[in-house]
């Protein structure tokens, strides 16, 4: 974009673009399709539960599609890509969003469980990373954003879980850890071609729960962060704009962290 254009309102347009957003129909996720189709963009909402995300797309308005996608599948994860590239005439942005992994306690957590969150919240985004760059490379570049945690970069405080029926993870903490590496390594390697690899770590941003405990632990947790609250999924709406757009053209390789503060500590 030439300087005389570099408006903050042109730099953060989307219009003409095609986003991919995987898991784009849960809690957080609506919010970063939110954003994108906002900005301009037509999205592809992509997860398990189809018809979900059929009800987003057509929420957001006219020009933004659903698919079906199996993470555990890289099959799935490939065909996924390929048919935004079809449906939309192109790919620009990929948010790999889509995590699935067994909520277990750190004493009862199996190999089968790190298994599972691995390829899921690992490999998956590799997978799909790889088919978008491939596309990515050949017609002008793109923005890859992977969502992380502030628990691939710290653990937790065991005393916000304990005696409840609540966990932190070891293998979700392993699996987003895992994804702030990669996002690295892909970011050094794909910028010759024009691919900007960057992560989110969300913080704190619990959906509602019905068990009882819900509300003790969700004050516990609000304790340990500076702004001593949740975060809200509109709050991710930013970040998302910033690293999917030209206003942040200049930014690969990065992990910017929205948690309310937390990592600061």
């Amino acid at each position: 974009m030439k300087l005389e254009h570099a408006t903050l309102h042109n730099l953060l347009s989307l219009e003409g673009r095609a986003a991919l957003v995987t898991g784009g129909a849960g809690y957080l996720g609506r919010a970063m399709c939110e954003a994108l189709a906002e900005l301009g963009a037509r999205v592809a909402i992509a997860s398990r539960d189809v018809a979900n995300c059929a009800r987003v797309a057509e929420e957001l308005g006219d020009g933004h599609l659903a698919l079906p996608l199996d993470i555990a599948s890289g099959q799935s994860v490939r065909a996924v890509v390929a048919a935004v590239i079809e449906r939309l005439g192109g790919l620009h942005v990929l948010v790999n969003n889509a995590y699935s992994g067994p909520a277990v306690k750190l004493e009862a957590a199996t190999e089968d469980d790190f298994a599972a969150s691995l390829t899921k919240g690992v490999t998956s985004c590799f997978v799909a990373a790889q088919a978008a760059w491939r596309h990515m490379r050949e017609h002008g570049g793109g923005s890859i954003i992977n969502i992380a945690s502030m628990y691939g970069l710290v653990g937790s405080y065991p005393d916000a879980y304990e005696g409840t029926d609540f966990a932190s993870p070891p293998n979700y903490h392993a699996a987003k850890g895992g994804v702030l590496q990669l996002t690295r390594h892909l970011a050094v390697y794909w910028a010759k071609d024009g691919v900007r690899v960057n992560a989110i770590s969300p913080g704190p941003f619990p959906r509602t729960d019905q068990r009882s405990e819900f509300a003790e632990v969700m004050g516990r947790l609000q304790a340990k962060s500076p702004l001593a609250r949740m975060g809200q999924p509109h709050e991710l709406k930013g970040a998302v704009a910033l690293l999917a757009s030209d206003a942040g053209s200049y930014i690969t390789g990065h992990n910017l962290v929205v948690d309310g503060g937390w990592t600061a500590w």
